[in-house]
């Protein structure tokens, strides 16, 4: 098999000097295995590292629609902005919202 234990610490490693190569292939896995970018996005929210609304954002998913998704999969919720970086990436998100919503008008 490819992928050894080492795998992973030495893609840290080349990111630090290639992120532009690591980012791309990374990203491409994700595009394409979406049950492995549902697990990513929900342990990093898990994790306190993304809020709700940037994991909708992720998963491509309306904020409301993972909040059902999240309850019923007892997936417990934090609601409400901690940081002021969470409360501007939420603002983001309802303007991003906003803006394809007036484009299918």
């Amino acid at each position: 098999m490819l992928v050894q234990d080492w795998t992973m610490e030495q893609l840290v490693k080349v990111r630090q000097y290639q992120p532009t190569l690591v980012d791309r292939a990374l990203e491409h896995v994700l595009t394409q295995q979406k049950e492995l970018l549902w697990l990513v996005v929900v342990s990093a929210y898990m994790d306190e590292k993304i809020n709700l609304g940037k994991a909708a954002e992720l998963l491509g998913l309306h904020r409301l629609q993972l909040q059902q998704r999240f309850m019923k999969q007892g997936i417990p919720l934090r609601l409400g902005s901690t940081t002021l970086d969470e409360a501007k990436a939420e603002l983001a998100a309802i303007i991003s919202w906003e803006t394809d919503d007036d484009n299918f008008a």
